[in-house]
């Protein structure tokens, strides 16, 4: 890869595709595979993603919000797009851009049902949310017979699939909780299902139930962060690729005294003569202020240099005493010598909020495979 010249986010299609073969080779070939490219692919691009992940041979995508399917759309995406986070105002878009949406209320399963037949729709897909455990979105038990009382009472729609989502699939100590959603799912689908004429999809298992409890892959699978090089689990990890490297570059260096301060606050002090560099990326840019007073670092040349002071809206000071570096360098923030969820941990998060919290004004440069 060529040397960076500014702060980019490289992303790289190569290690997409590998990461989909991985996760594909995990479920038997007739299970269909859904793809997640919310939050802009998971803080990259999600229109190369998307548009990679088609070619790949991927039969779903999925997004939080209709504006992100409508973006896919209008840049060629063509496969089924499931959004999970629809909002009523936004239900006629959804159907002028031939997106699907996840009913997970009786309020809106109600409005898409008003919608759809003031348009004169006919089995127009839409899909059913299950709350097996999570408490976060979708239909309780005891509203079952509810939905298929609403869902029966229409032409205008059709179930395209009926889902759940796991709470602690990577966690091994959640092993009977896990379990115990998976089969609440199963007994709350086919209680749903089991007298329409037609058989909708079902699916439950997220990156770490698809790595962990397979068996549980029903018609379809849907990952995200597994995608994207992570796999929520250090035994895993390894097999998996990290999409995204980020880069930066050495704006400045100067020589401080002992006793001189740096940035804001005057949080550092140096303790002998230290050589400090300035780098053009800063909290507006996601790299947070959990990350400075030494907590973490980033590479340059090979050598790890620690972030010092607090990190300031554009910028970050590392001290770079013993490296041998000039202005102009590139610089490794995270990706390459140092794995994200290394650089995640130093600030006590994890890699979904590192990599989704890098900032638009970062520039993207997409490696092909």
């Amino acid at each position: 890869m060529p040397e960076a010249k500014e702060t980019v986010l490289e992303i790289d299609l190569g290690n997409l595709a590998h990461n989909y073969r991985f996760l594909r080779s995990k479920i038997d070939k007739d299970v269909k595979f859904l793809s997640v490219v919310k939050a802009h692919a998971y803080g990259s691009d999600s229109v190369a993603i998307a548009q990679k992940l088609q070619e790949l041979g991927t039969d779903y995508f999925a997004v939080a919000y209709v504006e992100e399917g409508i973006r896919l759309r209008e840049n060629g995406i063509t496969l089924p797009i499931l959004v999970l986070h629809p909002q009523v105002l936004h239900f006629e878009e959804i159907i002028e851009h031939c997106l699907e949406p996840n009913l997970y209320s009786e309020r809106t399963l109600k409005a898409f049902f008003s919608t759809a037949e003031k348009l004169n729709l006919k089995d127009y897909p839409v899909h059913i949310k299950l709350n097996t455990g999570l408490n976060r979105l979708g239909f309780d038990q005891p509203e079952i017979k509810k939905v298929f009382d609403l869902v029966t009472g229409t032409k205008s729609i059709k179930i395209a699939s009926v889902f759940s989502h796991l709470a602690a699939s990577e966690d091994w100590q959640e092993r009977d909780f896990t379990i115990g959603q998976i089969d609440l799912f199963r007994k709350m689908a086919w209680e749903l299902i089991e007298n329409l004429d037609y058989e909708p999809i079902l699916h439950i298992c997220n990156t770490s139930g698809v790595i962990n409890y397979p068996k549980a892959s029903f018609s379809m699978v849907r990952t995200g962060i597994g995608l994207y090089g992570y796999g929520n689990d250090k035994n895993v990890d390894p097999e998996l690729k990290p999409v995204g490297t980020l880069k930066t570059i050495i704006s400045q260096i100067r020589e401080i005294g002992k006793g001189d301060t740096v940035g804001y606050n005057r949080v550092f002090k140096a303790e002998k003569p230290t050589r400090i560099a300035t780098l053009p990326i800063g909290h507006a840019d996601g790299i947070n202020r959990i990350y400075g007073k030494q907590k973490a670092g980033v590479y340059i040349n090979g050598k790890y240099a620690p972030i010092v002071g607090n990190v300031c809206m554009d910028i970050i000071m590392i001290n770079v005493t013993g490296i041998d570096c000039e202005e102009g360098d590139e610089v490794i923030v995270f990706g390459g010598p140092q794995h994200p969820v290394a650089f995640a941990e130093a600030g006590g998060t994890i890699s979904y909020e590192l990599i989704t919290g890098i900032q638009r004004r970062v520039s993207k440069k997409i490696i092909p495979e």
